[in-house]
């Protein structure tokens, strides 16, 4: 238990001097945000500071936190260690230098962010891994919610050829359809308060079982701080894969770039942005106690943990008896909903900016949709149906949201170069290029990849990591000197 008691001390001590940091470095004030400059009453809403909070936080926090956690916690209690340091350096600031940047870009979004930046090139490529992920954000979150509700809420067999299953995704969908093309106060900004509660009641209710029932954990040792994963997988690069969104996630800019249409003054983003990702750890830190103390209670096994969708069941009641763990259940059934909502949202207003649709009238917001929907739904009827489907499904999603991640800590270091700032830039170049290493000796070394030799994987992702923070760095000082306007607002 110490382990993890050490972990989450950095978390909250970290999260309150690093994020006061990366807050002096943006230097926020009073000036308009594009929730009143560019208010049109379906996506530029003003709304109360706690509201975009819990939305942002809702937003981003998936099935990646729970599912993540349980599977990388097979690596040892080095993971309460690595999430925290992770989440603090990483995480939290790649999330509030990306809503901070959308925020003084008039509520631009990531792609049209990227472009500003870099180049079309560069943009073009972006383009192709956000609609991508955002789709198979979509059938994910669709998937697991709907399965856990089927099997563990109902009692059906959440099986391809039963129906019911069915009839559970349909009603996820319908919900997802009717998110996606309403004005963001009057149903996500109504209904989030409701998931917030059952999500926090989850949260809170775990964390207290695990003092509560005794849980025993493993502790950080000589013999076990670089993984002890059963099967010999290798902590490097598979941790950092395995286990995205408690630590880093690509996917996080895209839905701060929502929230930041609904913020009423800059200084609301240290709250919003950064420590809605450092909860977001916290939860991570809880499934990652709590799925290493099943296993340990012998009430769940190994292969649990790496199917790690039954851990959730089996913790909820297991800490909070019958009726308890039900309302849990449904708190985590909460997370992927709320993430994947969001999600097909983002894509949608991003297939608007680009191809400069205007998403005012609600019929075009209905074509959009439409085409959306029909790629998510045959996506999600593939995994379903394909054995291993949800497998591959998974590490193709959990690949490309790392990959996103290094976009936006390109254009938030380039930002930072181009400020003229000298040593804070560093901030994100170093877990930058950390990322681009992760994500280019995994793709390079899986079977679901290139499929290369570990050590040259390793070889690979090491060389472009150095290119990539070459080429950022070389931009951002191209940047700075040909004197470009890094902000929308001119007062900057």
């Amino acid at each position: 238990m110490y382990t993890f008691l050490v972990g989450l001390a950095i978390l909250f001590v970290g999260a309150w001097i690093y994020g006061g940091i990366c807050e002096k470095i943006m230097k926020p004030d009073d000036r308009k945000t594009p929730a009143f400059t560019k208010a049109d009453g379906v996506d530029y809403v003003p709304m109360k500071t706690w509201r975009n909070s819990l939305i942002n936080l809702l937003n981003i926090a998936g099935t990646g936190p729970i599912l993540g956690p349980i599977m990388g916690i097979l690596f040892g209690p080095v993971a309460f260690i690595i999430i925290p340091i992770g989440n603090i350096f990483g995480g939290a600031l790649h999330d509030y230098f990306s809503g901070m940047l959308s925020l003084r870009n008039g509520g631009m979004q990531m792609p049209a962010l990227v472009e500003k930046y870099t180049n079309k090139a560069v943009f073009n490529i972006y383009n192709v891994f956000i609609c991508l992920l955002m789709l198979l954000v979509g059938a994910v979150f669709i998937y697991v919610p709907g399965d856990i509700a089927a099997t563990q809420i109902f009692g059906w067999s959440g099986k391809a050829n039963d129906p019911t299953t069915w009839i559970v995704y349909g009603a996820i969908f319908a919900y997802y359809l009717v998110a996606t093309l309403y004005p963001i106060d009057k149903i996500i900004g109504k209904i989030y308060p409701v998931f917030g509660g059952i999500l926090l009641f989850s949260a809170v209710g775990v964390f207290a079982g695990l003092f509560i029932e005794g849980y025993q954990l493993q502790e950080l040792s000589m013999e076990n701080w670089m993984g002890v994963h059963p099967d010999g997988i290798s902590l490097l690069p598979f941790f950092f894969v395995t286990v995205a969104c408690g630590i880093v996630s690509g996917f996080h800019s895209s839905q701060t770039a929502i929230i930041s249409r609904s913020v009423t003054n800059e200084r609301q983003g240290r709250m919003t942005f950064y420590n809605m990702m450092v909860l977001e750890g916290f939860i991570a830190m809880i499934w990652a106690a709590a799925a290493m103390g099943l296993l340990a209670k012998g009430a769940a096994t190994l292969d649990h943990l790496k199917a790690a969708t039954p851990v959730i069941g089996d913790a909820c009641r297991d800490m909070l008896g019958s009726i308890g763990g039900m309302v849990a259940i449904i708190g985590i059934i909460v997370l992927p909903v709320t993430s994947g909502d969001t999600a097909l949202r983002s894509l949608r207003l991003m297939i608007g900016e680009f191809f400069n649709i205007d998403q005012r009238p609600a019929k075009n917001r209905v074509i959009i949709s439409s085409i959306i929907f029909a790629l998510v739904a045959g996506i999600l009827y593939w995994a379903k149906s394909s054995p291993g489907g949800f497998a591959v499904l998974w590490r193709y999603f959990a690949w490309s949201n790392q990959t996103l991640a290094v976009f936006a800590f390109a254009i938030i270091s380039i930002y930072l170069l181009g400020k003229g700032h000298t040593r804070a830039p560093l901030m994100s170049l170093i877990p930058g290029a950390w990322y681009m290493f992760i994500i280019t000796a995994y793709i390079c070394n899986v079977p679901i990849g290139l499929n290369l030799p570990y050590l040259a994987a390793m070889a690979i992702g090491a060389v472009l990591a150095v290119v990539y923070s070459m080429l950022v760095w070389r931009h951002g000082v191209k940047m700075r000197n040909g004197k470009v306007a890094l902000e929308a607002d001119p007062q900057y």
